[in-house]
């Protein structure tokens, strides 16, 4: 999937709280296994840039615009899932 990202402060600061750049969930989005999580919501999961686990969230905002509203790092037990 070839995507557009939009960023803002508020979207970049909320991932760096938890030590997600954008650079690495743009990477899961667009290689990592992805699913509909709700009525607009989808949900990435994959490995970053560096090499983590990520989990991403985000929605399309404008449409084929990809907005990314929450990425972490995946947990030990998140991560034995995804590797299955």
């Amino acid at each position: 999937m070839a995507a557009r990202f939009r960023w803002n402060e508020w979207n970049v600061d909320h991932i760096g709280e938890h030590g997600v750049k954008p650079v690495e969930a743009e990477a899961v989005v667009e290689a990592g296994e992805r699913r509909r999580i709700g009525e607009e919501e989808y949900k990435a999961i994959g490995r970053g840039n560096g090499g983590r686990w990520i989990q991403v969230i985000y929605i399309f905002d404008p449409p084929g615009v990809v907005y990314v509203i929450h990425a972490r790092p995946l947990t030990a037990i998140e991560k034995h899932r995804a590797r299955r």
